[in-house]
Order: structure tokens, then C-alpha cells, then sequence
């Protein structure tokens, strides 16, 4: 026992090194795109809870593999800070998407956030498998970003989406295109030969981390406007069943992978559970 302890110590430690080693390389990568990530929002513990959740997911792939997961994380938040808070019409909303489908194709980039992309798209074609996975990549991108803007529409029009229709929008939490940058940067023969299986595996898990992060958020997202699943008119045991379940059909598809690439499977069973414990909601009590 006092081995075991020694050796889990160990891994905890070694992990959150990593973390921080992340967590320094990511800030200076934020440092060079003027503007786009202002101290107030992107502060110090900002970058600490990115890629502790990152580090934690991946382990194994040390600081140069998370190198794509880490800056896609920043870059779809990013963009969401962008729609959220300094849009202010439809149309600049539907630009800043355009110019980023764009980019992703191969536009020259004209603003801090398409330069951060075209890096993060050059990025990731250093991986052997990102020609074969580019068009994939850039189909979970437009998801993502329409998410984003449908969000912001309903947000302007003051819409109450149900609360199937507001998960079926889970794209717009960017989980998704942050898995699918990883495997294409990382993952073994079997991964990304199969990223379309692994795609409807991701949106389960990007469901439930919906809901996870609007748990977290919803105090703030309430000062701010923001939507957020407790605001939709459903009562809170309604969400926590819907978490419940959508908990359920993400492990049964992530067991199914174990025997595939079982650190792809890992890495989507950490994915929950990291997150779940860091936001400390994991046994959510809506009577509360």
C-alpha cells in the first residue's frame, strides 16, 4: 500500500508538471496574437485549468503532443469570447465564421484569431494523417462555428430553445473539433483510420460536457447574459437525468474502444472525469 501510494503521488505529480510546462508554452503562444487574449479574461488560472484538464486526458503524450490539443482549446475559446462578448450584429458574426472557414481552406489570414488558426492548421498538417483527415477537420470547424452563431441568435432574439434542440447545438462548446485536432496530432494507426467512429463518440461526450460546463457557469453565464441549460425553463432533475444518461451511452461507446486503441479510450474516460471533478458538480443536487 505505501508503494501504491508512492507511485500514485508520483503520477500526480509528474502530471501536473506537465501541466505546467503546458501552461507556460501556451501563454507565450497567446502572447503572439495582439489583442486576441486580453489579461482580464485570459488570466493566470485561466491557462492553469486549460491544461491541467489537458495534461490529465493525455498524460502519456507529454508536452509536445499536447501541443495541438492545447492550442485548439484556446483557439475555439477564443473565437467564443469574439461571438459572445464583442459581436454585437449578426453580420460580424457571420464574417468572423467565414473568414475562419476560409482560412481553414487556405486563405491568407487578416486578423489575430484567422492567424491563430492558419498556425493551428499548419500545425496539425505536420501529422502524417492530416491530408486524409483535413476535410473532416474542416466539417467539425464549420459545425462548431455555426453552433456558436445559432447560439448567439438565440441569445439575441432571446429564444428558448428546448432543451434537446439547445444539446443538439453542443457543437458550439467546440469539444469536438479539440478532440478530433488531438487525434489527428497524436493518434495511433488504428485512431485515425477510424475518426468518423470515433466523431460520434466525441459529440456523446461533448453532450455531457455541455451541460457539465453550463453547471459550472451558470451564475456567471446569468450576470453575463449568456445561455445556459438551468435557464431554459426545464427543472434542474431534468438536466442532472439528462446528464445522467448521456453519461451512461458515453462509457458504453468509449468501452467498445478499449480494446482499439485503448489510450483513445482513456483519454475520453479522463475527459469526463477530470472535468467533472474539477468543476467539483459531479453528484449534482438540483434541490440545492
Amino acid at each position: 500500500m505505501p508503494g501504491e501510494e508512492l507511485d500514485e503521488a508520483f503520477r500526480l505529480g509528474r502530471t501536473c508538471a506537465l501541466a505546467a510546462e503546458c501552461g507556460r508554452d501556451l501563454r507565450r503562444c497567446a502572447q503572439l496574437y495582439d489583442g486576441l487574449f486580453p489579461g482580464a479574461a485570459f488570466d493566470a488560472e485561466f491557462y492553469q485549468a486549460l491544461t491541467l484538464a489537458t495534461a490529465f486526458s493525455a498524460p502519456w503524450a507529454g508536452a509536445g503532443g499536447l501541443r495541438a490539443v492545447n492550442r485548439s482549446a484556446l483557439w475555439v475559446l477564443a473565437v467564443d469570447r469574439l461571438v459572445d462578448h464583442a459581436a454585437t450584429t449578426r453580420e460580424q458574426v457571420d464574417r468572423l465564421t467565414g473568414e475562419c472557414l476560409a482560412v481553414a481552406g487556405g486563405a491568407v489570414p487578416r486578423s489575430p484569431v484567422t492567424r491563430f488558426l492558419a498556425d493551428l492548421r499548419d500545425e496539425l498538417a505536420t501529422a502524417e494523417g492530416f491530408g486524409v483527415a483535413q476535410g473532416l477537420w474542416r466539417d467539425q470547424l464549420a459545425r462548431t462555428l455555426s453552433g456558436m452563431a445559432r447560439a448567439w441568435m438565440w441569445r439575441d432574439t432571446r429564444a428558448v430553445p428546448t432543451l434537446e434542440r439547445y444539446l443538439d447545438n453542443a457543437d458550439s462548446r467546440g469539444s469536438c473539433f479539440v478532440d478530433l485536432s488531438h487525434w489527428i496530432y497524436t493518434g495511433d494507426g488504428w485512431t485515425t483510420g477510424h475518426l468518423d467512429e470515433l466523431w460520434a463518440v466525441s459529440r456523446r461526450v461533448q453532450r455531457y460536457l455541455h451541460l457539465l460546463g453550463d453547471l459550472a457557469s451558470y451564475r456567471r453565464d446569468l450576470s453575463w447574459g449568456d445561455l445556459n441549460a438551468l435557464a431554459l425553463g426545464v427543472a434542474g432533475g431534468e438536466v442532472a437525468d439528462a446528464m445522467a444518461g448521456l453519461a451512461r451511452e458515453a462509457s458504453g461507446l468509449i468501452e467498445t474502444l478499449r480494446g482499439c486503441s485503448p489510450r483513445t479510450a482513456a483519454y475520453l474516460r479522463r475527459r469526463i472525469g477530470f472535468n467533472a471533478g474539477f468543476t467539483g458538480i459531479s453528484d449534482f443536487d438540483p434541490a440545492t
